[in-house]
């Protein structure tokens, strides 16, 4: 009982303060102004201190806003900004980094371009420095859903609807073909940054009263994380097929960002395990997430290293790396201490010799051809 009339005090508080501020929002609604007045009202309803979700409405105010408003989308950032680093109320806080949410998979492509150029002139900023010596499981949820937005901001919606990393001008890589070195040594890193911060938005920080925004929020992480997860696989596709044909720094720096997927395969099968059983919404399509072991990898940089020290030009089989590697395994499973055979058979080659070689024989001597040699 009395935690509902608590509760019921902080809704109406945070009413007043909502109709305070989009009061004085309304004192500055001049005519140059009136645009970027509605858009900063529009911002404070969206965003109010209720418990429900944020309205269609508000959305569509603010993208229409924006639209007939040149130069509209830096004020619209910072006044997103304020109201996050102004407030101290949890459930304010989530509905402006879902605002922001939104606001990235809801716009065109242009206003996307907008609002990233104004997260990186630094007119948008997700803080929740408000929240950093808390540490309760909703502050903990709200600082993990700021920095999956943070390096949300560096993806967009390409044309067919789908999310790809925004790559900027690198190093260009002659000897390789130019798609698939892009893929594994800039995509593969930004996809892996990626995974991380959604393995960090874990469902069990949600709580209770926080249900149905939290879980909303995220839903739409979710559904991204999806995207990128299929992106992931088609870069070590790609990255398994080329790892021979690569360099030996490139071949160490693959094995690296194999290993780092090693982790979060295991890691992103259990966090997708845990929200089909606890998240509210049943329709949301998983992938069936592949745990690469990290025998695996271990097989492949024990090849690397074979084709570093080898002289031979052709690199020995994957499946002859992994069979070794097994049979290393079960050896000492069953505590086989005795001498091993070497790691990798080395190739044999059959030659037929003319070369006559003398035996001694005990009644005389004996000569035989030596029919070949093994090299």
């Amino acid at each position: 009982m009395g935690v509902d009339i608590q509760n019921k005090i902080r809704l109406a508080l945070g009413s007043v303060k909502d109709h305070a501020s989009i009061g004085k929002a309304m004192i500055y609604n001049h005519h140059d102004r009136k645009a970027f007045s509605d858009i900063e009202i529009a911002v404070l309803r969206a965003t109010g201190h209720d418990n429900g979700p944020i309205g269609d409405k508000y959305m569509h105010e603010i993208l229409f806003l924006v639209s007939n408003s040149p130069g509209s989308i830096p004020f619209l950032a910072e006044r997103i900004s304020r109201r996050l680093c102004k407030t101290r109320h949890r459930l304010v806080a989530l509905k402006t980094l879902s605002l922001i949410h939104r606001l990235l998979r809801g716009g065109n492509r242009c206003f996307e371009q907008q609002l990233r150029s104004a997260h990186v002139s630094g007119h948008l900023q997700m803080s929740t420095n408000s929240f950093l010596k808390c540490s309760d499981p909703w502050s903990s949820f709200l600082r993990s859903y700021a920095a999956y937005l943070e390096e949300r901001v560096g993806w967009a919606i390409n044309q067919a609807g789908k999310l790809e990393p925004v790559m900027f001008n690198g190093l260009e890589f002659g000897c390789y073909e130019e798609k698939s070195v892009d893929m594994v040594f800039r995509k593969l890193p930004k996809c892996q940054a990626f995974i991380d911060r959604v393995l960090d938005c874990s469902p069990r920080d949600i709580v209770p009263a926080a249900d149905s925004l939290a879980q909303a929020a995220l839903v739409n992480t979710l559904k991204e994380s999806f995207q990128v997860y299929i992106m992931l696989c088609e870069g070590i596709g790609i990255l398994i097929n080329m790892f021979f044909d690569l360099t030996r720094p490139a071949r160490a720096l693959a094995c690296d960002i194999l290993k780092r997927t090693s982790r979060q395969s295991k890691e992103l099968h259990d966090l997708y395990e845990t929200c089909k059983r606890v998240m509210e919404n049943k329709n949301l399509e998983y992938p069936n997430v592949q745990i690469i072991t990290m025998d695996h990898v271990l097989a492949l940089e024990q090849c690397s290293s074979f084709m570093s020290t080898s002289t031979s030009t052709t690199p020995p089989p994957l499946s002859d790396c992994l069979t070794t590697l097994g049979k290393e395994s079960e050896k000492e499973e069953n505590g086989d201490n005795g001498s091993s055979s070497s790691q990798f058979s080395c190739t044999m080659e059959t030659k037929i010799s003319k070369v006559w070689v003398v035996f001694e024989e005990d009644d005389g001597e004996l000569q035989v051809p030596m029919a070949m040699d093994i090299v």
